[in-house]
């Protein structure tokens, strides 16, 4: 009976989930649901500085924000602390690996420039102050696999050096490590980054010299370029995944964007609302292209603002709460007036962090004025056409449709530009030059409030009446 299909994302806890480990994850998480088989989750936690559980906790809200669910409990790496330390033996006593010394590198010049001396192979050292153990790659032959995604790939084992296995201090390395944690785990499929694709031949060499049965199959996904062709890099990118979440994208689509950065749905619809559950069916990890993937922020913020558009009225108040809820006056804040006003804000934005800056002047006593706004919308006309448009005001049934007609009948009374004309009322009733529709807002502040609005609009204008 074949074994259970087992996929594997086993990040180290840094602080943060990178972008391109978020990708790494997703693929696997998809491959699982595609082949029927699990995903696991394994921290590589055996860097004892970096491995807090804050940090630990980073990754899990962060994969768990993406809807990325993991099959049983979340496995340490330092669950597997025995199994290291017996592999580790089991090589020494069978020659396939020796303790070494390290060569200081004022010395390297005998050494080829290497930082041990391959004669210890045959020096038969035991444990001693700074020594480390080597693994022995064999001398001739190829370390080579089928790639799901590269095709053939091969090494020549003469050009790899004797990697090291357990630190002076014991602890292994992540090149045992990893490759004793996938066999304990019953890994069948090794999806990772083409950044590790020169640790797989050393870690193929560990498994026959272990004599574990069988391979996972490998599979190394592109990297993720910026906009320069340069890999997405920690000190230079943008590539916190929370930090994403907290600038108001989707949690579906950052999934939807994602799984575009090197495969695409077969039927060419990229941007969809149903992405979580429909592109597990069209997955093939054989199906990624192996040439760099070009990370756009410009298209994430445009599937962003599909996925937006698409939300329920529900749905949009309340996936905007958090950014409502920094707003001083968020202890104004009214659901109800806000779905009034929400299907036409969904249409401007592209992210929640957007929200609260279109409706804010409903829930203030007065609208923050954007000065450059207010000086560039009060031209010389604007307090004659505030003074028609209060007049006016005065008697217009309050209807959006009636206020629209009129306002536009009066600017063409007035010999005015239809723009420049609602561009002062615009700015006194909101304090932006952008916003939702000019005469909905309207309605929705009522004929009083927006009288009140005006007029004070026209007495700081006073100073400017001719």
């Amino acid at each position: 009976m074949d074994a259970p299909i087992r996929v594997r994302f086993a990040p180290a806890p840094t602080g943060y989930l990178h972008l391109g480990s978020a990708r790494t994850a997703l693929f696997n998480w998809m491959a699982a649901k595609s082949m029927g088989g699990e995903f696991l989750l394994r921290i590589e936690d055996t860097d004892t500085e970096r491995s807090r559980q804050e940090m630990i906790d980073v990754i899990l809200v962060a994969l768990s924000w993406m809807g990325l669910d993991w099959d049983g409990p979340v496995v340490r790496q330092s669950d597997f602390a025995d199994a290291h330390r017996e592999a580790v033996d089991k090589l020494l006593a069978s020659g396939h690996a020796y303790w070494s010394t390290p060569v200081p590198p004022e010395e390297r010049d005998r050494t080829g420039g290497r930082a041990y001396d391959p004669a210890d192979r045959d020096r038969d050292l035991g444990p001693g102050e700074g020594r480390a153990v080597r693994f022995k790659v064999p001398d001739e032959g190829t370390t080579c696999w089928q790639d799901l995604i590269r095709g053939e790939v091969s090494f020549e084992n003469a050009n790899l050096e004797d990697f090291v296995i357990a630190r002076a201090d014991g602890s292994p390395t992540f090149f045992l490590a990893n490759c004793i944690d996938d066999h304990e785990m019953g890994v069948t499929h090794v999806i990772r980054g083409e950044d590790l694709l020169n640790v797989t031949p050393k870690q193929l060499l560990l498994r026959s010299a272990l004599g574990f049965p069988g391979r996972p199959t490998q599979a190394h996904l592109p990297l993720i370029v910026n906009e320069q062709r340069k890999k997405l890099s920690k000190r230079r990118d943008d590539v916190s995944l929370l930090d994403y979440r907290d600038r108001g994208y989707l949690a579906d689509a950052m999934f939807n964007y994602l799984a575009l950065l090197g495969w695409g749905p077969p039927d060419g619809v990229e941007v969809r609302t149903d992405a979580r559950e429909v592109f597990p069916s069209m997955f093939e990890v054989s199906a990624i292209n192996s040439a760099p993937a070009a990370f756009d922020p410009k298209k994430l913020l445009h599937v962003n603002a599909e996925h937006l558009r698409a939300l329920s009225v529900p749905e949009l108040t309340e996936l905007s709460r958090p950014y409502i809820a920094e707003q001083p006056w968020a202890d104004r804040f009214d659901g109800n007036r806000f779905a009034e006003i929400a299907p036409e804000v969904q249409t401007r934005v592209e992210t929640l962090a957007e929200v609260p800056g279109y409706v804010d002047f409903l829930f203030l006593e007065e609208p923050e004025i954007v000065q450059a706004d207010w000086d560039k919308a009060m031209v010389p006309d604007a307090p004659a056409w505030l003074d028609a448009v209060i007049e006016g005001l005065a008697e217009w049934p309050f209807e959006a449709e009636v206020l629209h007609e009129r306002t536009f009948a009066l600017a063409e009374e007035l010999g005015a530009n239809r723009r420049k004309f609602q561009a002062p009322i615009r700015v006194a009733l909101t304090g932006r030059r952008v916003g939702p529709p000019l005469f909905e807002s309207m309605a929705l502040l009522g004929r009083a409030e927006v009288l009140s609005r005006l007029r004070s609009a026209r007495q700081r204008l006073g100073e400017t009446d001719g």
